[in-house]
């Protein structure tokens, strides 16, 4: 989408419902708050492939596609209208700094950062005209870092920063800010890293995609008089 270009309005089938824009939709943790967001809300399905994108789309009550790119910065348009936008789309890559090139370093803030960026000061007209919500899906890696996973970590500590000031400025307009980092969770993702740090990989240790999204819900289902700035939800076992 281009400064030029005239945002979209809601579709007619969103007319009965608020819309929630998910990045990040076609699976993992994404995928599991969009299924939970669908229970109330028109969701507009952010993803990469438009295949797995119509999978989702066809299995919510009320949804459509939100097709792009968004590292590469291709934003589709928005809505004049979004009650909720919950930034979920990341990547991880990078191994220690030595070792590890600026390509990848930029391949990684593209899409954790500067995507979010991007689809942020695309999508505030219709957040402030909604009075919405914007959810970014962070880590306990932007708290902490560790050897091997500073690329990571770094984008997550950007993530944060980026939030926290979108916070303050957007306060006086009615948008609400929130960082939800969670720990350890079952996902794509997940697995990768643990084959990439040598661990065994043991879903008794890890949050499941649904604790992330009920902790959305309770992010999305606060009233306007309160705000969920910062929620940190770790798995209740520890190896």
């Amino acid at each position: 989408m281009t400064d030029t270009e005239p945002p979209v309005p809601v579709s007619a089938a969103a007319s009965d419902r608020p819309v929630a824009l998910v990045t990040g939709a076609t699976r993992g943790i994404g995928r599991a708050i969009a299924a939970d967001l669908g229970r109330t809300h028109h969701v507009l399905v952010g993803g990469r492939d438009a295949d797995a994108v119509a999978a989702v789309v066809a299995a919510l009550p009320s949804a459509e596609p939100f097709v792009g790119d968004l590292g590469a910065g291709d934003v589709p348009a928005v809505p004049t209208w979004i009650d909720v936008l919950v930034h979920s789309a990341g990547v991880e890559q990078g191994t220690r700094v030595a070792d590890t090139p600026r390509d990848t370093w930029e391949a990684v803030f593209a899409t954790n950062v500067f995507g979010v960026a991007e689809l942020t000061r695309v999508a505030l007209p219709g957040l402030r005209a909604a009075r919405g919500i914007v959810v970014t899906i962070n880590s306990g890696s932007g708290f902490t870092a560790g050897p091997g996973g500073g690329v990571y970590a770094a984008s997550k500590f950007a993530l944060r920063a980026l939030t926290d000031a979108l916070r303050e400025e957007e306060r006086a307009n009615g948008v609400r800010v929130s960082s939800v980092h969670p720990g350890r969770t079952d996902s794509d993702m997940q697995r990768a890293l643990t084959e990439k740090l040598g661990e065994d990989y043991d879903t008794d240790y890890y949050l499941a995609p649904e604790d992330v999204a009920d902790a959305v819900r309770t992010v999305v289902d606060l009233p306007e008089r309160g705000t969920v700035e910062v929620l940190s939800i770790r798995p209740s076992r520890r190896r």
